[in-house]
């Protein structure tokens, strides 16, 4: 019987379709249903699968109010048990302001001409972050998203032409720093300084893509029966360079920041850990997993504004259309 992770609570945000359409990244919310269903999954992280543990905001749920609306539930979740490990994972544009210096999480409904008034300041991102009292929080940016397609580079000149007092970047040091204060506090971003966060293929970012792996034990070793952050970093700094050069030729460093120490994200194949030969014995059924989410999410993903209404859903399963 598989073990339940059951002080484990998510908050995952994937802008998806923006309001302004322009800076639409469809690929954000299949990042963030894969997230989720892996998480839920009883035969992999072993999350309950209620919206008292885990909320996903896509599309036009990922705006401004629901995001504080979110963290603000992870806070109350976090006063009432004491024992909570918390993931947040955010994917979506991270923009920078030339000018303020300041950084700035593009949700939903940001407003094109008043872009600073309406996107998400990372200084009230943070201090809703700090509201929560868990001693086990992973905070995962995602941002800088490039599609790797041919266009990709003209809708880029655009966006920069448009919106010319502000950089598509990857957070800066300075949010990283306001990010992590808080006992327990680890963050994770994609990439480094200006530096894309590359798209593996229509289904996940690249990053997510080996996340997902991650949560399967690819950076455990045989035995282990607990995915820890320590373990997810790992691997993570190896792979995600290794395929952005891969696919594209490009740089893509993902950063951590663990001063707070390591401690355990989700369970490891439902408790069951990994056999006597590790992740190679594994790494076909893992990726055959991985796939079907991606395929379960091209078929269903375009109906849901919110994976939650696809209540039962898990990877392992078959699905008829």
């Amino acid at each position: 019987m598989s073990d339940k992770f059951t002080h484990g609570y998510a908050l995952l945000i994937g802008v998806g379709e923006s309001k302004y359409s322009k800076l639409s990244l469809p690929v954000t919310v299949k990042d963030t249903q894969a997230i989720y269903a892996a998480l839920i999954d009883p035969d992999l992280c072993g999350y309950n699968d209620d919206k008292d543990h885990i909320r996903v905001l896509n599309n036009q749920e990922a705006n401004k109010v629901a995001i504080l609306d979110g963290l603000n539930f992870l806070k109350e979740k976090s006063i009432a048990d004491p024992n909570t490990t918390v993931l947040v994972y955010y994917s979506g544009h991270g923009w920078l302001d030339k000018n303020t210096q300041h950084y700035y999480l593009l949700q939903h409904d940001i407003k094109p001409t008043k872009l600073a008034s309406s996107a998400l300041a990372a200084e009230t991102f943070t201090d809703a972050l700090r509201q929560i009292k868990a001693e086990r929080l992973l905070i995962v940016v995602d941002s800088c998203h490039a599609a790797g397609m041919a266009t990709s580079k003209e809708a880029d000149f655009e966006l920069d032409e448009e919106f010319e007092d502000f950089l598509q970047v990857a957070p800066s040091k300075g949010f990283i720093e306001e990010l992590k204060q808080g006992k327990g506090r680890v963050v994770f971003t994609s990439s480094e300084g200006d530096q894309n966060s590359w798209i593996k293929d229509e289904s996940n970012s690249i990053y997510t893509y080996h996340f997902l792996e991650a949560l399967q034990g690819a950076g455990n070793q045989p035995g282990d029966t607990e995915v820890r952050v320590s373990n997810l970093m790992n691997y993570l700094g190896k792979t995600v360079p290794e395929s952005a050069r891969k696919l594209y030729n490009a740089e893509q460093i993902p950063h951590f920041d663990m001063d707070a120490g390591d401690f355990v994200i989700a369970k490891l194949r439902g408790g069951k850990g990994l056999p006597d030969k590790g992740w190679d014995e594994i790494k076909g059924e893992a990726i055959q997993k991985i796939n079907k989410i991606a395929e379960t999410i091209n078929q269903y993903g375009k109906f849901l504004t919110n994976i939650n209404e696809a209540h039962g859903i898990h990877i392992g399963d078959v699905y008829n259309k």
